[in-house]
């Protein structure tokens, strides 16, 4: 539990910076070069590669190298350890909304 806990942590500490979400957001429209993620970004290339360290680390990522060119793409593991917390805070919210909605309903009908 804690181990999954610790992941998730990870995997929204990743989306929260803006920088690390346009790569994502970039790398979702296939994969790409370290070097062709930098170009929009208007930061160096060092500052590229440690946002896709933290991506990587979060299982967002996954980048191989080939030859002097490393390519990244989305790992879409981490995302669904996202979509799964928030799929199961959403269940929880409709359920009491729901509750809210029956009592209000009947709260009327008195």
């Amino acid at each position: 539990m804690l181990s999954q806990r610790v992941h998730v942590d990870r995997v929204f500490h990743a989306l929260g910076d803006p920088t690390r979400r346009a790569i994502v957001e970039k790398l979702s429209r296939g994969p790409t070069s370290v070097s062709k993620l930098a170009k929009p970004l208007e930061i160096t290339l060092a500052a590229v590669v440690q946002h896709l360290q933290v991506l990587e680390e979060s299982g967002l990522v996954r980048t191989e190298k080939a030859g002097r060119v490393r390519t990244c793409s989305i790992e879409t593991r981490g995302l669904t350890v996202a979509e799964r917390w928030i799929d199961e805070r959403r269940s929880l919210w409709e359920t009491r909304l729901d509750r809210l909605g029956k009592f209000l309903a009947e709260a009327d009908e008195d």
